[in-house]
């Protein structure tokens, strides 16, 4: 959530988590301090619907133009900062510095950055949510046209211009998904539901793009059906160690002309989990 910058999220999230009983108490010390750290650091930011956690407009222009000064007075300092950057970027793990160093490289106005990135992209087996953070600096930097990169096991084609650069960017059929596990989840399972949120934009960013991601796209109710039920049958298994599969299935309406398309929705974001789990 804070790499989302879904503040206000993270902060119902802490005191959800604040209110649970019988967890160790350097946890409640953790969780109390980082949402202390919060309250301090963006004390406008509220939670909302579709993800509304964010700063608001004027705070991330402000925070935008603070990082370009930033970068400014770092490349007037040291004529080698870009490159560095670009070290950073393509030689080191994939860490905060990685994405830190990315920030900086969207408020960097070197024409040479395009290039280093797009090749890079194109010529290296990237992971797949390190490959949308490069799209969306080079969307940043003001990039136009496609890249063709590989996604997976797929060989993609992308618009670069339009590249989501928050979840509230993704097209409308691709977070109706989520507001169905929502509807289900919401009131009686609170806590599955901040999970199923965190994977879903997880998910959707390292699949953008790809065969997966085309057919959420067709707005017809039965996928969005098939999606949702198999994001939250994933996060359900990963929480509880059972799988409900078919409680989950008829709450949803998956009927078993729809079942191989399910198992292979469930696939995919089993084998994202795992892939994560194993990183």
């Amino acid at each position: 959530m804070l790499e989302n910058e879904r503040y206000g999220e993270a902060k119902e999230v802490l005191r959800f988590l604040l209110r649970c009983q019988g967890q160790d108490e350097r946890h409640y010390e953790e969780w109390q301090a980082l949402l202390e750290w919060l309250e301090a650091a963006f004390p406008s930011a509220s939670s909302g619907a579709a993800g509304e956690g964010h700063l608001d407009e004027e705070d991330e222009e402000d925070e935008a133009e603070m990082t370009r000064r930033m970068v400014r007075e770092k490349l007037s300092q040291d004529a080698g900062y870009a490159d560095k950057l670009l070290d950073t970027v393509m030689n080191g793990p994939l860490t905060e510095q990685t994405v830190l160093a990315l920030e900086q490289l969207a408020y960097l106005d070197r024409p040479e950055v395009d290039e280093a990135l797009t090749d890079w992209l194109k010529e290296k087996p990237l992971h797949p949510l390190l490959q949308f953070r490069v799209l969306q600096t080079l969307r940043r930097r003001g990039m136009s046209g496609t890249v063709v990169l590989p996604r997976g096991s797929e060989t993609t084609e992308v618009e670069v211009d339009q590249i989501p650069l928050s979840p509230g960017d993704f097209p409308e059929a691709v977070q109706r998904i989520l507001e169905r596990v929502a509807e289900k989840t919401e009131v009686h399972e609170p806590t599955l539901y901040y999970f199923a949120q965190e994977l879903w934009s997880q998910f959707i960013m390292a699949v953008y793009g790809t065969a997966d991601y085309r057919s959420m796209l067709d707005n017809d109710e039965a996928t969005q059906d098939i999606w949702a039920a198999a994001l939250h049958d994933t996060v359900s298994e990963s929480l509880k160690g059972i799988r409900e599969e078919e409680e989950i299935r008829s709450s949803y309406g998956i009927t078993d002309t729809m079942r191989f398309r399910y198992e292979q929705a469930y696939r995919s974001i089993k084998q994202f989990v795992s892939a994560g789990a194993h990183d």
